[in-house]
């Protein structure tokens, strides 16, 4: 499973020109999942982002959590994240999950966020054309992967 984890001042995503999820300070977190992913990898990933210590405190220092700072979260699912570009210059989607699967995970994602973080987790909707405003804060980007239930970036 990848994650790409933005700081945010504010984001939204829409859909058919309609709102879907919408969020002040917080985390906006684009989700890939693998074919090899499981609940496992959601478990770890949500764990490992409500702790990370990326915002700043009262000395310019990153040395608070998101819900250290009372912040949201919007999640975006993106299967891109496994995008494959090896050869040639046709991205390969062979090693994204299967949608019907990699869907259960996102939801299942979102749900253990709302489990560990104290503001609001916000969505937007799985396979859809998606529009996606935000504006960094910082920026501070990082990209989280998780395989057999271990971080490893």
């Amino acid at each position: 499973m990848k994650a790409v984890i933005q700081r945010v001042n504010h984001a939204k995503v829409t859909v058919d020109g309609n709102v879907t999820g919408e969020i002040g300070k917080g985390l906006l977190i684009f989700l890939g999942a693998g074919k090899e992913d499981s609940e496992k990898e959601c478990d770890k990933l949500a764990d490992k982002i409500s702790k990370l210590r990326i915002f700043s405190d009262e000395n310019g220092k990153t040395n608070l959590s998101v819900n250290d700072v009372g912040g949201d979260l919007l999640v975006v699912s993106q299967f891109t994240l496994y995008a494959d570009c090896h050869h040639g210059n046709r991205p390969s989607f062979i090693n994204a999950g299967e949608p019907t699967k990699a869907n259960r995970l996102y939801e299942y994602f979102s749900d253990k966020c709302r489990e560990k973080i104290s503001g609001k987790v916000e969505n937007g909707i799985f396979g859809a054309d998606m529009k996606v405003s935000l504006e960094n804060d910082g920026p501070f980007t990082i990209l989280l992967e998780c395989i057999n239930g271990e971080i490893l970036a």
